[in-house]
């Protein structure tokens, strides 16, 4: 195990230590009459959804039900809950559920509700001022450079094999699942992720004797798949030690290979390239290198399968202004897509896109699923003890943010196909 800290996780949970609390210990009672007013902005700002609040002076107000949308429940229990949402966005709001300030019986629907109202929210809950420009500043010195991404990529990812497979599918696979029918997950995680390692390999068309590349291997889910389709030649590039020793133990050595290597540093040439919701590790300045080693590796004719999670262009501006909680707490480095803007890198590469396929509300059944298993190792007793409670907090708070935000249209994952012209 190649641990970052010997109590594991605790880099997460300290993400956000040199972000100030933003004036949160100032405030209390005194923030009661602006905690209002922020309250009535949020509500002129929901189109669809109705939101509950209990509120620390012990009245209650509704919010938004001006049309169908997600119900949530809200309680504040201080008024710093607002002071920190106001200041920081979704890294204070975080912020201030782990020190208790707010809490709610399924916070899913009120980040689907966010989600689903973003654009007309506008700059309503998002970090502003000097907390902003911080946040911002953090952000861009975790940028995926050569000499960085290798330090990103073990934040996330060498949290410990033994970790990830107590809740991920028996395939290791961590990126969405493709089910029948998301709202009836019925065949089970196992075969969904499957059916979705298939519909990539189906746009790639191999056959025997080809050159496939995955660029962000993972645990070598697709690998496996892949060789047991057809009598391939495989090569896997991940920055992530513990992704790489788990591969190698699992794929046969004869016919696949595991590098520890950057993309950018990849050569060869191969008939077929598969990459599955590695983009996102790669950050906005760095999509023309990426789908530039996509184009120099394939052959001439060759096609790619890109998986993607992408965040609506109408709001990728104001997202992209500065680091939220997942980019602060969970994915330094990382950026969701803008879907036109990086097809318009694509383009510019000499890439053909081709046969775009979204399926989000996938990923929030496959987010709910994970979250179950993982709440059930921990309750279990199965969870390393080195993980402590402030981490499990964490952890299940990431899941239940992103499941809400697929939840609530505004973030999609989807596959393309892009073929060297």
């Amino acid at each position: 195990m190649n641990a970052i800290d010997s109590r594991r996780g605790q880099h997460m949970v300290k993400a956000a230590r040199l972000l100030p609390n933003g004036g949160a210990r100032l405030w209390g009672r005194a923030f009661a009459p602006f905690g209002h007013r922020l309250l009535d902005r949020i509500d002129a700002g929901l189109e669809c959804g109705r939101l509950e609040a209990w509120l620390p002076d012990g009245s209650f107000r509704v919010l938004g039900a001006r049309a169908d949308g997600p119900i949530c429940e809200v309680r504040l229990r201080d008024w710093r809950a607002l002071a920190r949402l106001a200041s920081a966005g979704s890294v204070g709001w975080y912020r201030a559920w782990e020190a208790g300030e707010w809490d709610s019986p399924d916070p899913v629907p009120l980040f689907a509700l966010f989600m689903m109202n973003a654009q007309s929210l506008g700059s309503v809950a998002r970090a502003r001022g000097p907390l902003r420009w911080l946040a911002k500043l953090i952000h861009g010195l975790r940028a995926n450079s050569r000499a960085r991404a290798r330090d990103n990529i073990a934040f996330h990812y060498d949290l410990g094999n033994d970790f990830y497979a107590l809740w991920l599918d028996a395939g290791m696979n961590y990126s969405s699942a493709l089910f029948a029918d998301p709202a009836r997950p019925d065949e089970g995680l196992a075969t969904a992720q499957i059916a979705k390692i298939d519909a990539a390999l189906d746009r790639l068309d191999l056959k025997d004797g080809g050159r496939l590349l995955e660029i962000g291997c993972g645990w070598g889910g697709l690998a496996a798949r892949a060789l047991d389709r057809a009598a391939i030649r495989y090569d896997g590039l991940t920055l992530s030690r513990e992704q790489a020793d788990w591969a190698r133990a699992h794929l046969p050595a004869d016919r696949a290979e595991i590098h520890l290597t950057d993309y950018r540093d990849a050569g060869g040439s191969y008939d077929a390239i598969a990459s599955i919701e590695m983009v996102e590790a790669v950050g906005q300045e760095y999509w023309p290198a990426y789908v530039g080693a996509i184009h120099r590796l394939l052959k001439p004719g060759g096609r790619a399968v890109v998986q993607y999670i992408s965040i609506d262009d109408a709001i990728f501006e104001r997202y992209a202004a500065s680091a939220d909680f997942i980019q602060t707490y969970i994915f330094p480095g990382g950026m969701l897509i803008s879907e036109s803007r990086f097809r318009g890198a694509a383009e510019a590469a000499g890439l053909e896109w081709r046969d775009r396929r979204g399926f989000g509300q996938h990923y929030a059944t496959t987010l709910r699923l994970w979250r179950e298993r993982f709440d059930q190792a921990v309750e279990e007793g199965h969870l390393p003890a080195a993980f402590d409670a402030h981490f499990v907090r964490l952890w299940r708070y990431y899941l239940m943010y992103c499941e809400g935000g697929f939840a609530g249209g505004g973030i999609d994952v989807a596959q393309v196909t892009l073929v060297r012209r």
